[in-house]
């Protein structure tokens, strides 16, 4: 091909290609991901309303920290001692997802909660509604969670007519 500027245009047009091909790609490695967090979510639902320790483990990443309802920090084994002693016991938990967004090897989740207190809690027996945000992490080729922050949203007093 003799013609600089045809071959200019061919690398254009090649160079164009690839890019869109790599953006087709990223986008269905993100919503498949997406679709990934959303399930391992529901999985940490039922292993709270299972009071099971040994999925929560697996869901967690060994260094999984919350700073909890309960404004408390504690690391993913005081979790752990919680679920197992019968301290921490929920006995109805519904999750909204407000908020996803993938980036590349790290998930950010946040969104409502609205659980029912159980075991040994302070507030046993009680429904609260929660503010949550929580990051997921792809470690060693599979999604753990890394991170939780929950707090309770106070009941909303009634406007005063005055």
């Amino acid at each position: 091909m003799k013609n600089p500027v045809t071959l200019a245009v061919l690398l254009i047009l090649t160079s164009a290609l690839d890019f869109v091909q790599a953006a087709a790609t990223a986008a269905q490695e993100d919503k498949h991901a997406e679709e990934e967090i959303r399930r391992l979510n529901g999985e940490e639902l039922d292993a709270f309303l299972h009071k099971d320790p040994q999925a929560m483990a697996r869901l967690w990443s060994d260094d999984f920290v919350v700073t909890n309802p309960l404004n408390k920090f504690v690391t993913k084994q005081q979790v752990l001692g919680m679920v197992e002693s019968g301290f921490l016991v929920i006995t109805s938990f519904d999750r909204e997802i407000e908020y996803l967004r993938v980036y590349g090897d790290i998930v950010i989740v946040a969104g409502g909660e609205t659980v029912v207190w159980g075991g040994k809690m302070p507030n046993a027996g009680k429904t609260e509604k929660l503010r949550f945000t929580a990051v997921w992490m792809k470690q060693a080729g599979r999604w753990q969670e890394i991170a939780r922050h929950a707090n309770i949203v106070p009941a909303q007093q009634p406007a005063s007519s005055g």
